[in-house]
């Protein structure tokens, strides 16, 4: 048994048993999405345990995590800020968006603002063109969807974020 799986036992037993034997790679995005919750990102080693729960190659479980937004290699802000900046975005102001409101908080796109509590970041389709500029800010509380922002409703959103992190 290895960590990931002493830790959420219960857990990642009823995933798999929701796949036949011979499809638990099925089970990749679940698990991943354990293995995510408590730390805000996958380890190396939570890579591994599911690779091995769901008999595939670490590599395999590497790239779902590189493929989608919502999972991550790596610890960053406690609120993470996705701007859709695709180009029907981009046509409502999305890349000005961006770089103002990075540009407000002090940091560049892709990085965390010093105290560790806010990473910016630039995605493609967050499925809301006609409402941009718009952003998804994952917090330990979920996902929620911002639309029609300016840098002035955002920075507000962020300090609405910073200040329930704070509290907890």
């Amino acid at each position: 048994m290895n960590a990931l799986q002493e830790k959420y036992a219960k857990e990642i037993k009823t995933v798999l048993g929701k796949y036949p034997d011979d499809q638990k790679r099925a089970a990749v995005m679940p698990l991943l999405y354990i293995a995510q919750r408590e730390q805000g990102y996958v380890s190396k080693h939570d890579m591994q345990d599911i690779a091995e729960l769901c008999e595939i190659s670490s590599t395999d479980v590497a790239s779902i995590i590189g493929f989608y937004t919502l999972y991550h290699e790596k610890p960053e802000g406690k609120i993470r800020i996705q701007v859709c900046n695709d180009l029907p975005c981009a046509l409502r102001g999305a890349d000005d968006f961006l770089e103002s409101l990075c540009e407000a908080l002090g940091i560049g796109v892709g990085e965390t603002t010093p105290d560790g509590m806010v990473t910016i970041e630039a995605v493609m389709c967050l499925a809301a063109c006609d409402r941009a500029p718009m952003f998804q800010a994952q917090t330990g509380e979920g996902i929620h969807y911002h639309e029609h922002q300016t840098v002035e409703t955002a920075l507000k959103v962020i300090a609405e974020y910073r200040a329930q992190e704070e509290t907890k």
